[in-house]
């Protein structure tokens, strides 16, 4: 007999909840003014992106503790108003590229291609590209702002989404074919469904990797161009230049504050609806308790009528009869017209290479010399020497962590918010213990910077295992168990190739974060003292402070390459034999 799972829905059944809507209630009054509150900050954050752009020294952070508030609200929305452009890219791209295969040649590679390029890398284009589109005015320097904490985010979900739309279980798509669903119907009824748990949890851990870009996506500096926005990263970036101690423990608050509200708020309720899809026949043993925002909401009247309204419209829409039904046979190409139809795809495909290569060589003929070009490729050598060797660190010990952490599902969910902390802490605030140690010490930069790679980036590798081991069907953890299957024979057959799906998209995306984490660590600065790492990513940070866009074009297409290189000869194959072989429905 398999437990009953708890109901999370709006409109179940409590005593509260058949009560008529005839007039709100006390909890519809509390909840109204706190969403008719945080309208009103809103919209008189968003009203200063209209205002007309100042000069830093006209609008300088204050480390008043008074003005930490105002700050972490328009932080706040940055990070919202780009986690939502992550969600409606996430649901274009990886639908495409899991739907079609012939886009999926080109949007898979390309996304590895995004995914490579550092984040920083991009300020020196897109700081000078969107203030083009608002000159002078505070909007352009937001969109900047925002869209680099996009790119911190997105990646990571299309990359999740992507790998979840492709593993949905063959028995249920024959049952979608059986039914007769539309293309459309079969997306939101099933193939939706089963990427949520993932899409939640990458939504928490980009969110969490979202912080680690907000000290350097609201102080916009490329050359002689400074920009600083209010918020919590440029209070956190004075505070370090002032070596304020003080407002930097402030600013540790403020922002656990902010990730403890959105994570009571919103993250906690995603995480127990989302454990509704899961796909396994059985549920394990503990329960996960029911959020207080659920319950809160559960005795509203308005609200939750306006709330069940929405879901029956979403509901209705998902039915539509859209696109062409799912049939039990579908008619397919024939050998000829398929290789006709390749050919021809290829042959576009290598033509516009080719142009596309023949207008690179002519711009680095005249821009690059060879001895520039081996230069920056045996600083990339450096730089993948330490991802590596810090992935391998991470690996063993987030592994056997979170492995222990998602066997339970209660304790994956305490350990969750941990995660969450840890994952959003800026690793620049760890600059200065570093910078002390290693100047006391007479340390070598070149080694002791390079734990600074892995702060932020390992917390995906433990992301994604919690997620795969809560994910692991309890049935086969019982049938271990009745073999008295222990030890590392336990580890070797049961549990490790379960979850070694779920380790490679969280490896690939520490991997690529530890790239674009190279341009912070590898140049660590605590007041005047600065200490440089050999490296692709202190050479990219370097261009990019002097403004030299041909350098930091020659550093981002180096680092680009190497990641593309080894997603091709390492993850990608080891993915495709995961989805192969190791795939548990």
């Amino acid at each position: 007999m398999t437990a009953a799972r708890p109901d999370f829905s709006l409109s179940s059944q409590h005593p509260s909840t058949r009560l008529p809507l005839r007039h709100l209630n006390t909890a519809d009054a509390f909840l109204l003014i706190c969403v008719v509150g945080l309208a009103v900050l809103a919209g008189n954050s968003v009203r200063h992106m209209l205002a007309p752009l100042a000069a830093p020294a006209q609008a300088p952070i204050h480390l008043d503790i008074l003005y930490l508030p105002g700050y972490a609200l328009r932080t706040t929305l940055r990070m919202f108003a780009a986690l939502g452009l992550s969600l409606v890219f996430t649901f274009l791209y990886a639908t495409l590229a899991a739907k079609s295969r012939r886009a999926a040649q080109i949007l898979v590679p390309l996304l590895d291609i995004l995914q490579s390029i550092p984040i920083l890398g991009f300020l020196s284009f897109t700081v000078t590209f969107f203030l083009g589109l608002f000159p002078g005015q505070v909007l352009g320097a937001e969109l900047a702002a925002i869209f680099t904490i996009f790119t911190s985010q997105a990646w990571n979900m299309a990359f999740g989404m992507y790998q979840s739309l492709r593993s949905v279980p063959t028995e249920l798509e024959e049952a979608a074919r059986g039914f007769g669903l539309t293309a459309w119907q079969k997306f939101w009824r099933l193939e939706v469904p089963c990427a949520v748990p993932s899409l939640v949890w990458n939504s928490m851990m980009s969110m969490a990797g979202g912080w680690f870009m907000v000290v350097y996506s609201e102080t916009l500096t490329v050359g002689n161009t400074q920009i600083i926005l209010p918020g919590i990263g440029s209070y956190v970036g004075v505070a370090i230049s002032q070596q304020n101690i003080g407002a930097v423990l402030a600013a540790i608050l403020a922002m656990m504050g902010i990730i403890l509200a959105y994570d009571q708020v919103l993250f906690r309720p995603l995480t127990v609806w989302a454990s509704r899809f899961r796909l396994e026949t059985t549920v394990q043993d503990e329960v996960l308790a029911e959020p207080w925002v659920l319950r809160l909401l559960r005795r509203t009247r308005v609200l939750r009528a306006s709330i069940n309204l929405f879901l029956s419209f979403m509901r209705k829409i998902g039915s539509l009869p859209l696109g062409r039904r799912q049939g039990r046979f579908q008619p397919s190409q024939t050998a000829i017209s398929k290789r006709l139809s390749d050919g021809l795809w290829w042959g576009a495909l290598g033509l516009i290479f080719l142009c596309a290569l023949e207008q690179a060589w002519v711009y680095g003929s005249s821009a690059y010399t060879l001895g520039q070009i081996g230069h920056v490729v045996v600083l990339g050598f450096y730089t993948l020497l330490r991802v590596v060797s810090m992935l391998c660190v991470a690996s063993l010990i987030w592994v056997p962590v979170g492995v222990w952490l998602g066997l339970k599902p209660a304790r994956a969910h305490r350990a969750q918010l941990i995660v969450q902390y840890c994952a959003a802490f800026p690793a620049n605030l760890f600059f200065p213990v570093f910078v002390g140690g290693i100047i006391y010490f007479h340390l070598a930069p070149d080694i002791w910077l390079t734990p600074l790679m892995m702060l932020g980036a390992q917390w995906y590798i433990l992301f994604n295992v919690i997620g795969g081991t809560s994910s692991f069907p309890p049935n086969l953890l019982e049938v271990g168990e009745n073999f008295e299957v222990k030890g590392l024979l336990w580890w070797r057959k049961i549990i490790l190739p379960g979850i070694t799906p779920y380790y490679l998209t969280g490896a690939l995306a520490a991997s690529g974060g530890a790239w674009n984490a190279a341009i912070a660590s590898e140049v660590a600065q605590w007041g005047n003292v600065t200490l440089k790492a050999h490296g692709l990513g202190a050479y990219i940070a370097q261009a990019t402070t002097e403004g030299d866009i041909s350098e930091v074009a020659l550093g981002v297409v180096v680092m680009a390459l190497f990641v593309l290189i080894l997603n091709w000869l390492v993850w990608r194959p080891l993915s495709d034999y995961a989805h192969r072989r190791l795939k548990l429905t």
